[in-house]
């Protein structure tokens, strides 16, 4: 079964829309724009010391991808439960030629399925204040990555590939950027289905910065992490904080990869077609 010209130009539509979208900031991040010093005088050391370490795990997982790599068998098993096509041994290969809305409902089971978890996870650690909120950060950025990889199975991409982790670790910044950044990481990922190297290697030597790459990612998770500080309070803060910031990270995964996907799909509807 392929999908039709028709429908996959109104679905990148659709997806075009949504990027045109991107453009009021969430309450969170409105609050993230006030100056990061004063944030500094108030996070408890702790919490920035997670934050750091956080993002060197995620340095981490773009150069080598570190233990947060995922088990690609059990995804494409849960693939296969759906779209019995797909059979062993399992490749991206074989999963791209999946019908969209097989991909498409794939995704959304996984996001919901993440969702959830992290919901229990943020009101379980939001009990304790400060004191367990040292473990949920580590604990979201593991949930946000794997998310990611397996949206990024589900369409048809290996995400041991260091042009897969770079895509990756893209969404999870657009995610967090305000309305410029998101605009210009659009732009960046818009060369992916083209397969050009040259502005793929400039994508990854850029993210090689990761430092100053996500300030930003670490001044809206230093602030939604706040609210979180405040014992038993931050049960609810900490339920709703995380599902919002593993749903907004997901939705960009899927809407990235589902363009990425589209756009491969029309090349094979119409070979001459422009990308």
């Amino acid at each position: 079964m392929h999908d039709g010209r028709e429908f996959l130009l109104q679905e990148l539509a659709h997806i075009e829309k949504w990027e045109q979208e991107q453009k009021d900031l969430w309450f969170w991040e409105k609050i993230g724009r006030i100056p990061f010093a004063l944030l500094d005088k108030i996070t408890p050391r702790i919490v920035h010391d997670k934050i750091e370490q956080a993002l060197n795990e995620l340095g981490s997982y773009l150069m080598t991808g570190g233990r947060y790599l995922i088990l690609e068998q059990r995804v494409y098993q849960k693939c296969a439960q759906k779209w019995p096509q797909l059979r062993p041994p399992y490749t991206p290969a074989q999963m791209a030629d999946a019908p969209m809305n097989i991909m498409d409902a794939l995704a959304d089971d996984m996001i919901e399925t993440h969702v959830g978890v992290a919901t229990v996870q943020g009101a379980t650690t939001g009990f304790g204040g400060v004191f367990t909120l040292a473990l949920d950060i580590p604990a979201v950025l593991g949930l946000s990555l794997k998310i990611l990889q397996e949206i990024a199975i589900v369409y048809g991409y290996d995400p041991k590939e260091q042009r897969e982790r770079a895509f990756i670790v893209k969404c999870m910044q657009f995610a967090s950027s305000d309305y410029v950044g998101k605009q210009a990481i659009i732009e960046q990922l818009a060369v992916y289905h083209q397969h050009d190297p040259q502005r793929e290697r400039h994508v990854i030597s850029e993210l090689q910065g990761w430092r100053e790459v996500f300030e930003s990612y670490r001044d809206t998770w230093g602030w939604k992490k706040l609210f979180q500080l405040v014992p038993v309070i931050g049960v609810f803060f900490g339920a709703i904080l995380n599902r919002a910031m593993l749903r907004d990270v997901a939705e960009a995964g899927k809407q990235f990869y589902r363009k990425r996907r589209i756009h491969e799909k029309l090349k094979q509807t119409l070979p001459s077609s422009h990308s």
